[in-house]
């Protein structure tokens, strides 16, 4: 009998003849997740068991299964053998001391010479004889004993589901780069396109002086965060001080966010490209703010020919600082760092700019040498 951590996925069950390369993909994360902790991996039908770790870190390893993306739901349970004696040892063992309780039984191995209600009804009586306290309760039971007997003469007892991240294993639906602010909206953003199986890097845009080093280390700190949904390890950040500053002297102040904009995305691709990311991800929000009308956006996608993945277009900002809650990313992202698109903010940004309008204001500025001199300030960290 060993104490093992049961992992199930769902989604790709769904995946036909290519479930193995998302099995194969989902073991890969699930053992980057765990570096650093003794543990083995194990692939059983359907499923995948952490085994021979330290019990003493179990709590640490469930926390970082819970994160990774492929996972529908782990427990901690016992590996036994499948004969009634082995299963009744591993059931006392899991089963509470007193309340109500029922025994559920799974049998993936379907010789098994006793069917599913044979094993519950079996289990439930020597459980009623060993624990004077306990009672049954098959409709509403206060604990539930649950029975997996394997194909391979072994079976896993344990007693809770623990719900999972979900989605689907990181790097089986292709490479993006998420233009990451200090904000609630992009984190978030990013979290999300990983849930369905994209890798994001990560590109940061900052305005040092007018911007601190205090708004840099709490993009680090985002970052890190992210980084157990994610697996990112590293951070790109460029500089658009000169940018900025280029605009604010030049061309109409209501346009000064618009043109940012537009910059950053030129920006973005050519650093996107460089790397073979195939796709860029931003946190906008249809309406949120400004610039993030349909005018907005049709101005900034107008820059490149890469896609633009905005997953929380469709979302309200509750929504958005609840997800950002629950991934732990919104305590960060309220710190009263100020961050490179409030620099030379306008007292009224322009809401709907007219396409041309945008690009005769733009022809003022030396775009090329602009967009050359910011991918000269690229700097890397290594999360």
């Amino acid at each position: 009998m060993e104490k093992v951590i049961i992992i199930r996925y769902a989604e790709i069950h769904l995946k036909g003849k290519n479930r193995s390369y998302f099995e194969r993909a989902l073991a890969t994360n699930l053992e980057k997740s765990l570096k650093g902790l003794r543990h083995e991996l194990h692939r059983m039908s359907g499923r995948w068991l952490v085994a021979a770790f330290d019990e003493a870190r179990t709590e640490e390893i469930c926390e970082r299964v819970g994160k990774v993306f492929g996972v529908h739901s782990y427990s901690v349970g016992l590996l036994t053998g499948s004969g009634m004696d082995d299963i009744f040892r591993a059931a006392l063992a899991v089963a509470p001391e007193e309340g109500t309780f029922k025994v559920e039984t799974h049998r993936a191995y379907k010789n098994y010479p006793l069917t599913s209600m044979e094993v519950s009804a079996e289990l439930g009586g020597r459980l009623l004889a060993a624990r004077k306290k306990l009672k049954v309760d098959v409709h509403t039971p206060q604990n539930v004993v649950y029975v997996d007997v394997r194909e391979n003469g072994s079976a896993l007892v344990f007693c809770k589901f623990l719900r999972g991240a979900g989605g689907m294993p990181v790097s089986t639906s292709g490479k993006g780069l998420l233009l990451i602010s200090g904000g609630i909206d992009s984190p978030v953003a990013g979290y999300m396109m990983a849930k369905r199986g994209l890798t994001v890097e990560l590109l940061h845009f900052h305005s040092y002086p007018y911007t601190n080093e205090g708004a840099k280390e709490k993009v680090v700190t985002l970052a890190k965060l992210l980084s157990p949904y994610t697996q990112v390890t590293r951070l790109s950040t460029v500089s658009v001080t000169h940018i900025q500053e280029a605009i604010h002297k030049t061309c109409a102040a209501e346009l000064n966010v618009t043109l940012l904009r537009r910059f950053m995305f030129r920006i973005a691709e050519r650093f996107a490209l460089e790397r073979e990311l195939k796709c860029l991800v931003t946190g906008e929000s249809l309406g949120q703010v400004a610039s993030q009308t349909i005018e907005g956006m049709t101005s900034s996608n107008a820059v490149v020919t890469l896609p633009v993945l905005r997953p929380l277009v469709g979302f309200d900002k509750e929504e958005i600082i609840d997800r950002a809650k629950e991934i732990g990313t919104f305590e960060t992202s309220i710190l009263p760092y100020e961050d490179c698109c409030t620099v030379f903010l306008p007292e009224f940004p322009a809401i709907k700019p007219k396409l041309s309008y945008i690009e005769e204001e733009e022809k003022k500025l030396d775009v090329p040498a602009l967009v050359e001199e910011a991918m000269g300030t690229v700097e890397t960290i290594d999360l």
